[in-house]
């Protein structure tokens, strides 16, 4: 009986790990796609263009993708709780940074310095839920870390806008940093020592690029998060100018777009332990024909609300979905293919929004949600055409499961500290 309370306490322990990472990813992400919101208010105070203004989404997402490999490799040695403190102390010092900026040059470096956190903590943070949880209970572990990445998209235009209304756009970046510090003392109070068990080289990474499975998943995600966010990023213009729907009704439909999301995060959690790549490769295909059709049925609000429903719901499930997939393709430890995961949507953040822009200048919003449904199309036929093919071209032991992830990521239980 006592053996079975110590395992109680462990798991209870674990969990609240989890948890306390799932807080830094929500803080993190929210800090990333705040400036969304405010950039108006940003290029009018500091005497720059919207375009010009707009280069903090684009040097975050940047800076992200530079630093997801350069920090697992630099810190593969170091006990990973001390790691993602350090990463969530550098959030702190980035908001804090971005809210007294006197300048735009200074605001970008301190962006600059957030996608440094974002890029480590997020190739390191998620990798390291199987460690903290039983082995079945890995993909559902991640999930709750993902989902912070659902609540900040839920939270984070909606509170740009509203804290542009009412003050100045630096209290947004204010509020981040005290989000920041909560967060920082809740992984302290909860996250359990988690010991580095893998030395990670530049080699390593490039290997992994070796592995069929690795690169079709790499693939796949560019091609789905170019997607989303050519789309993503024009959604608040395409509500006003061509759904012609007050600023509340879209600070609604943006509400209503993150709760799907969530819940398609935590449902995605249960599905993907069955068919990774049916659940991925369905809800690439759902979130081609939601895009494409907004356009179709901009005349009709409740066609469109149930259509960003529909969307929410299967967005909310790609991100968890393509990083287990990631994380079974790697075979030298699941922060090696995390690093080159998250490099690859930082990319492909900063690359659909550049495409986007040039599509709705070029050609206008309904060309551009019409040009990202047949880019998440792509990579659709991408997934499945190739991902089934080296499925059966494998043992079925290594085709990505619920099981395979924990293997890869749940490598030696947590020490408690």
């Amino acid at each position: 009986m006592s053996s079975s309370r110590q395992v109680s306490d462990t798991e209870r322990r674990g969990w609240m790990g989890v948890l306390s990472v799932a807080l830094g990813s929500f803080v993190l992400v929210l800090s990333e796609f705040l400036p969304i919101g405010l950039l108006p208010s940003i290029a009018s105070d500091l005497q720059v263009s919207i375009g010009t203004a707009g280069l903090m989404v684009f040097g975050t997402a940047l800076t992200g993708a530079i630093a997801a490999p350069v920090v697992t490799v630099a810190t593969s040695r170091i006990d990973r709780r001390f790691v993602l403190l350090a990463l969530t102390v550098l959030l702190v010092v980035a908001d804090t940074l971005a809210a007294i900026a006197p300048n735009f040059v200074v605001l970008l470096v301190a962006r600059m310095l957030l996608g440094i956190g974002i890029g480590g903590f997020w190739a390191i943070g998620a990798g390291i839920a199987g460690r903290l949880v039983k082995a079945e209970s890995a993909i559902r572990a991640t999930s709750f870390i993902t989902a912070g990445v659902s609540v900040a998209t839920v939270v984070s235009l909606p509170l740009g806008a509203f804290v542009s209304s009412l003050a100045s756009w630096r209290l947004a970046f204010v509020i981040g940093a005290v989000l920041g510090v909560i967060a920082l003392a809740v992984q302290l109070a909860l996250l359990p020592r988690v010991p580095a068990i893998h030395r990670v080289r530049f080699a390593t990474l490039g290997s992994l690029l070796t592995i069929p499975r690795a690169r079709v998943g790499l693939i796949a995600t560019a091609f789905i998060f170019v997607a989303q966010f050519a789309a993503y990023t024009y959604l608040t213009p395409f509500l006003q100018q061509l759904v012609h729907i007050s600023p509340d009704t879209i600070t609604l439909a943006l509400l209503i777009f993150g709760v799907a999301g969530i819940v398609g995060n935590f449902a995605a959690g249960y599905t993907l332990g069955r068919n990774v790549i049916a659940t991925l490769g369905v809800s690439k295909f759902i979130l081609a024909g939601a895009v494409v059709l907004l356009p179709l049925l901009a005349h009709s609000t409740v066609g469109v609300f149930v259509l960003l429903v529909v969307w929410g719901l299967v967005w909310g499930a790609l991100p968890l979905g393509t990083q287990t997939w990631m994380a079974a393709a790697s075979t030298n430890g699941a922060e090696s293919g995390l690093a080159l995961f998250v490099t690859t949507i930082q990319l492909a953040i900063a690359g659909g929004s550049v495409l986007g822009s040039v599509a709705v200048s070029s050609f206008g919003l309904t060309a551009d949600f019409w040009l990202a449904g047949i880019i998440a199309l792509a990579g659709t036929v991408v997934l499945v055409g190739l991902g089934l093919r080296r499925s059966n071209a494998l043992p079925s032991a290594t085709v990505p499961t619920a099981a395979t992830v924990a293997t890869v990521t749940a490598d030696c239980a947590p020490t408690p500290g």
